[in-house]
């Protein structure tokens, strides 16, 4: 379990100042670019900013009978379930990109081992992946992107009870554990984070909103329809970004983020919103690399997979790096290479099922751990991930 010392001692970098910063970069680079390069772009021109005296912005149609609709959906489509056994949900991941090339070079190429990462855990898992690389509505562009995309995706998988949402700079480092859903019965959001920090200190990092699961039901559309109308880039942003910086502990002064607006939304609505919200810190569904990466072998050695925590953290979320970005809170170099770690630790989880492994953490380079064999099936599977039984059933439909 990660202790409230260990958060409020870090130096934590922060996405949201990452973003801002990369944001106001972007704008400068526009500004100064030819008009030659602005022809030769496809893409429509933004709308004007939502200003102050505009009506709030809203993701769509109010919808009030999802539950009604959902549970008609499933009346006529038996043969995809919501849950695949008694307390294994059916789960989508959702994570994506920018629709443009990384700033960054190399970036693309961390993508790729990051999605391949997902796609690994899931498949393990019984999880399905959606990758987006679509702007559903330019209002919303930066970390507020995943607002209208999660809506969307809610209502046309009725047969989907959890979405996953995970930020692209985040890599699963513990294949083998499995989430305890056992333990969300009663709950529609579960978010990485402590009752403390968010309820009684108002702090705008009691909570992570890089990996979380939103549950598929009529509470989780009306907390989107109350989260998104403080995103819409321009004025309404900026002001929104007044209040949260006023209203919540040590937030520095920058626009509103889909974070800090979780935080203030549950601080000052916790009888609203508090008993559906599940804060998890019994394991990392988000893990800070700056106190994980450095431990690897560490874990390696006294450790293994399964356990999800400190000890072996399921997810190592690479917070302030920004590689497709040009800017970000640490020096590339020490981001890529700690990434590099982070996915050939995971990926070891992988390739010992066919008896591979990478020559060190730092090399892409693999070696075999075992001989052929004449018996392939008679292998031991020590990990139990070639055909583990939490994976229930097929979830193709």
């Amino acid at each position: 379990m990660c202790s409230l010392a260990a958060i409020r001692g870090m130096s934590h970098p922060h996405r949201a100042l990452a973003e801002h910063h990369d944001a106001r970069s972007r704008a400068s680079t526009t500004t100064t670019s030819s008009s030659s390069s602005s022809a030769r772009r496809d893409d429509d021109p933004d709308p004007p900013p939502r200003s102050l005296r505009d009506p709030p912005y809203t993701l769509g149609p109010k919808i009030f009978d999802w539950d009604e609709q959902r549970a008609a959906w499933h009346r006529r489509h038996s043969e995809t379930p919501p849950f695949l056994n008694d307390i294994k949900p059916r789960v989508l991941l959702v994570t994506g990109s920018s629709p443009k090339p990384c700033e960054n070079p190399v970036g693309d190429h961390y993508l790729l081992k990051s999605i391949k990462n997902k796609m690994d855990y899931c498949r393990v898992h019984g999880i399905e992946v959606f990758y987006n690389m679509a702007l559903l509505d330019a209002e919303m562009a930066g970390f507020w992107a995943k607002l209208p995309l999660m809506r969307a995706l809610l209502l046309a998988h009725p047969e989907v009870e959890f979405l996953w949402w995970m930020d692209s700079d985040a890599m699963f480092t513990d294949m083998a554990f499995e989430l305890p859903w056992e333990r969300y019965g009663p709950y529609s959001l579960i978010m990485h984070g402590w009752d403390e920090m968010v309820y009684d200190d108002k702090n705008w990092i009691g909570l992570n909103t890089g990996s979380f699961l939103l549950r598929n039901c009529q509470w989780s559309l009306d907390m989107l329809d109350t989260w998104a109308p403080m995103g819409p880039k321009g004025p309404v942003r900026i002001e929104a970004g007044k209040v949260l910086t006023k209203s919540l502990k040590d937030r520095p002064v920058f626009g509103a983020d889909n974070q800090s607006a979780m935080v203030y939304i549950l601080a000052t609505q916790r009888e609203k919103w508090g008993d559906k919200v599940y804060l998890e810190n019994g394991y990392y569904l988000h893990g800070y690399w700056g106190i994980l990466v450095d431990r690897y072998e560490e874990m390696l050695e006294n450790y293994k997979p399964g356990l999800g925590d400190h000890r072996w953290p399921l997810v190592t979320h690479f917070v302030g790096c920004k590689p497709c970005g040009k800017f970000g809170d640490y020096p590339v170099k020490r981001c890529l290479k700690n990434m590099d770690r982070a996915f050939n630790f995971g990926d070891n989880q992988i390739l010992q099922m066919y008896g591979l492994t990478h020559k060190s953490l730092a090399s892409r380079r693999v070696k075999r751990i075992r001989n052929e064999t004449s018996n392939p099936l008679e292998t031991k599977d020590e990990l139990g991930l070639l055909h583990p039984a939490f994976k229930a059933v097929k979830t193709s439909t």
